[in-house]
């Protein structure tokens, strides 16, 4: 008989497996890291966390000074990624995310040539601050960046930096002068994350603390990073978890046999296919933060309504009755059984 493999031999032999306890201690650091700097606000870093490893982006709500930038900022410090931030204005042109394209005059030869000035976009991680306050044309300047990793300018194609995330800010407070973001930008973004106001303990923190303290020495690097995002990846998905993820998006969606009686009178659009995906990647990656192999169907359930919240279009009946698609995706959360999805 052979002896069995010890755990430490199993892991020396699956090198994912040594991979994922990695990650999870990496990960560990990171917020101990966070906290040094951000007082509270536990579930917001997670969130933000798992869109980062998960190859997203994420859009913040929520009322002004509550540390959203000092967050996005601080996690950029702890991965020693390049950080950009751009407050959004109603005059803001595409060509200030972008950049563009100055004549330069050679003083040897006279020669004159067209030469590429990058913008505030080329980065890791770029902060669109008040993104909702900036004409629908602006906005558009972030569709090709985020979906395909780089921007178009003066008929050429120039690659982006990787990694590369777009952490967008909005204030649900003000919404005069607003633009608000088409369903085809929402949908670019994997969590709309909400940002509410600190527990009374962490609020006497924040009160009584002086400066703020320093940005934390880096805990990754972004190499790292970016070998962490393709572990993520490759994390398993049984078909149960894929199941549950299904049932969710088409009981979200009115024309769908499946849809709950009192979801379907509040919904007018659900969440489509590319919400599945991505929500199967966020529990994948929020998995591997917490060092488990393969995603779960709790990692599933954490995550539905940062996940779909923000795609999801409510009817007149909802809006009349003050029924946001928060408390919609709950109903749709307790309308779809998971053991159904598990099957016998």
């Amino acid at each position: 008989m052979h002896p069995t493999p010890s755990a430490s031999a199993q892991d020396a032999e699956d090198p994912d497996i040594a991979q994922l306890a990695s990650l999870a201690e990496a990960r560990d650091r990171i917020v101990a890291a966070v906290h040094e700097v951000v007082v509270g606000q536990g579930k917001v870093v997670d969130q933000l966390l798992v869109a980062l490893f998960g190859s997203g982006h994420a859009l913040f709500v929520g009322a002004p000074g509550l540390a959203k930038t000092l967050l996005v900022s601080t996690v950029a410090h702890t991965l020693d990624l390049e950080f950009s931030r751009i407050q959004f204005t109603p005059d803001l042109m595409p060509a200030d995310i972008t950049g563009s394209e100055v004549l330069d005059e050679d003083p040897a030869t006279g020669r004159r040539t067209f030469r590429f000035i990058p913008g505030p976009v080329f980065c890791n991680i770029l902060l669109a601050d008040e993104i909702n306050r900036t004409p629908p044309k602006t906005q558009a300047a972030l569709l090709q960046a985020m979906q395909e990793g780089r921007v178009s300018a003066g008929g050429k194609t120039h690659a982006l930096p990787s990694p590369f995330h777009v952490f967008a800010t909005q204030n649900p407070i003000e919404q005069e002068g607003t633009y608000p973001l088409p369903e085809a930008q929402l949908d670019r973004f994997m969590l709309e994350i909400r940002v509410d106001y600190p527990d009374p303990e962490a609020e006497k923190a924040i009160v009584a603390r002086g400066e703020d303290p320093p940005a934390p020495a880096p805990v990754l690097s972004p190499a790292e990073l970016v070998r962490h995002q393709a572990l993520v990846r490759r994390l398993p998905v049984p078909p149960s978890v894929v199941e549950y993820v299904v049932h969710l998006l088409r009981a979200t969606r009115p024309s769908d046999p499946s849809c709950p009686a009192d979801v379907r009178r509040l919904v007018r659009w659900g969440a489509g296919p590319r919400a599945g995906r991505q929500l199967v990647t966020a529990a994948r990656a929020r998995a591997a933060l917490a060092g488990v192999p393969a995603a779960r169907i709790e990692d599933v359930r954490a995550l539905a309504r940062p996940a779909l919240r923000h795609r999801i279009v409510p009817s007149f009946a909802a809006e009349a009755e003050g029924i946001d698609p928060e408390r919609i995706v709950d109903r749709v959360l307790e309308a779809v059984d998971p053991a159904a999805a598990e099957g016998p």
